[in-house]
This record gives C-alpha cells, sequence and structure tokens, in this order.
C-alpha cells in the first residue's frame, strides 16, 4: 500500500529540507516527510490540512475545511525514499497527521534509505507497527492535553503512555496554552513515571508574537520543574506555513 502525504500546493507531496523546528533535535539539519491523516482532531492544529477534509466536522478553532484531493496525495513508498534521499541529509523527520496510522509503509520507504538517524513526531496513542519500530532512533511523543478538545480516553491512553515512559527514544512534548495546563503535565508525568529530563513544554501559538509572549511565563515553569524548553524555530523562521 502506497503512502498518504500531504501536499506543500495540490498534487505535489510535503516533503523538503529544513531545520528542526522543535525538540531535543531542533536546529539540525533534517528531511521532512509530513503524512496526511490522524486520529485525533486538535482544535488548535496548524497542520489541520492533513485531517480536516471537507465533510470532517471534527471541531477545529478556524472552522476551515480541506479539499482532500488539493491537499491529499498518493506515493509509492520507492518514490518517496528517492525523494528524500535526493536531499543529501543524515537525518530524517517523519510528521503528520499521525506517521504512526501508516507503519508497514514507512517500514517499507526506511528499509530502502540508506542509514539515516529517524524521528517520528506521534500523539502517542498508536503503537508502533512492529516491521517499523527498529527504523527509529527517536520518538517526539505530543501527549494531547485537555484544551485540545480531544476527549482523554482517546489521546491518553494509559498503556500507551507507559510504553513510551519506558522507551529511552520517547521525549515527550507537551504544548501548553495556559499555565494551568501544568496541572494536567504533572499529572501525567507521576501516573506513568515520565522522566523529566525527557519532557519538554512548548508553547502553543503559530506566529512569533504569541510564542514570545508565552515564552516568558513558560520558561520560568520549566526552571521551576526541572524540566526543558522548546520554542517553534521554523514558526520565527518563516510563519505559519508548509515546507517549513
Amino acid at each position: 500500500m502506497p503512502l498518504t502525504l500531504a501536499t506543500i500546493t495540490p498534487g505535489e507531496p510535503e516533503i523538503f529540507a529544513a531545520p528542526q523546528g522543535e525538540g531535543p533535535s531542533a536546529g539540525l539539519p533534517c528531511v521532512f516527510i509530513r503524512l496526511s491523516r490522524c486520529n485525533l482532531a486538535c482544535q488548535w492544529c496548524d497542520t489541520a490540512y492533513t485531517w480536516r477534509f471537507e465533510g470532517d466536522n471534527r471541531p477545529h478553532r478556524d472552522a476551515a475545511t480541506y479539499d482532500r484531493k488539493a491537499n491529499q496525495v498518493t506515493l509509492d513508498e520507492l518514490d518517496a525514499a528517492a525523494r528524500m534521499a535526493s536531499f543529501g541529509r543524515r537525518r530524517l523527520v517523519i510528521t503528520g497527521g499521525e506517521p504512526l496510522l501508516q507503519g508497514p509503509a514507512l517500514a517499507r520507504m526506511l528499509g530502502e534509505l540508506p542509514d539515516l538517524t529517524v524521528e517520528i513526531e506521534t500523539n502517542g496513542t498508536v503503537d508502533p507497527h512492529p516491521l517499523l519500530d527498529p527504523f527509529v532512533d527517536q520518538y517526539n511523543v505530543s501527549p494531547k492535553l485537555a484544551h485540545s478538545g480531544n476527549p482523554a480516553e482517546l489521546a491518553l491512553i494509559p498503556e500507551r503512555l507507559d510504553a513510551w515512559a519506558a522507551d529511552p527514544r520517547a521525549w515527550f512534548k507537551f504544548v501548553v496554552a495556559d499555565p494551568a495546563d501544568l496541572t494536567e503535565i504533572l499529572a501525567i508525568k507521576r501516573r506513568h513515571a515520565i522522566p523529566a529530563e525527557r519532557i519538554y513544554l512548548m508553547p502553543e501559538g503559530r506566529d512569533s508574537g504569541v510564542l514570545r509572549e508565552r515564552a516568558h511565563w513558560l520558561t520560568q515553569l520549566c526552571n521551576e520543574h526541572g524540566v526543558k524548553f522548546t520554542d517553534r524555530l521554523h514558526i520565527h523562521l518563516h510563519g505559519d506555513t508548509r515546507g517549513t
């Protein structure tokens, strides 16, 4: 089965080279592939074009829907691998959408690539496919808090969070919109024994002004609780745009 990708422009798959903008490898040169489809629906999602197609009534604060034909494309795994190899980068970031929904196809794609450091960005609800997991060096796990609008029974699956906490390849990135969100984050940390050194807090926001304002109080909270802060470098550099 081919991969289902998001698009940069209609018909053009979202495969691009850029610095990683978030988390433990922020600033490193990477090649990115953005997959389409997601099993959650965050009301502040900045890639809603990967899942909120016409007829999808899941809530989003922009209330925008996207034409599936213009925003989704299928690509053979060999073709995807060749496109990524052409950038000559040594680090690959697989993002979405929710990439782990397409585990077997990703495994076939990675089997065609030279030895790369592979990151997968995931919402943490999907078990990595056994064919895919051996290829992955780093999981960037972003559990969705109550302010995302997702029901906890869908977004915070205890057995999956336990498994991620036990996996040293997994780093946790929590999106924070309000200081009160820290109460929920600390409860998740305690409940699932997540090491503080593998937790990043990231301000929610799609423009530099909002990110800078929230960074003032969020960095203080990170310092108080012994966790890391991560910015959104790509937003500061390019704004809320595709292919960055």
